[in-house]
């Protein structure tokens, strides 16, 4: 398949659309946790389609590219650790924590694939 652009990418579209999912669930969450945990879960799951976006304006330095990938698996990372938080304060739903941990395992494995199969994404390769 011949991508155009990171909005190609099904993992960019996945990831940004569970970050908007991140945003709605996270407006219920107390006043209190505006500017700590919602605001870190937040970012953190922002980052992996902004990271996705790097990524792809570093495809002719494969290193690079790879590098910043990785980056967009640990914010994954760090994203389940938040969900984690949010469902053990009783802030986050258990059906809403499974649904949104799912789709992080699966960007994971998204990423893993750019990762391993990267001269299919790299320039010059």
């Amino acid at each position: 398949m011949s991508y155009r652009g990171y909005r190609d990418l099904n993992v960019y579209q996945l990831s940004y659309q569970v970050a908007m999912k991140v945003f709605e669930v996270t407006k219920d969450f107390p006043k209190e946790e505006k500017c700590s945990l919602v605001d870190q879960i937040r970012r953190s799951s922002r980052s992996i389609p902004a990271n996705l976006a790097e990524a792809w304006r570093k495809r002719a330095y494969k290193k690079m590219f790879i590098s910043k990938v990785f980056d967009c698996c640990a914010e994954a990372g760090e994203t389940e650790v938040w969900l984690d938080f949010a469902k053990d304060c009783g802030y986050l739903s258990k059906e809403n924590h499974t649904q949104l941990f799912t789709d992080y395992q699966t960007i994971n494995k998204m990423l893993n694939g750019i990762i391993n199969n990267a001269n299919k994404f790299c320039l010059n390769t």
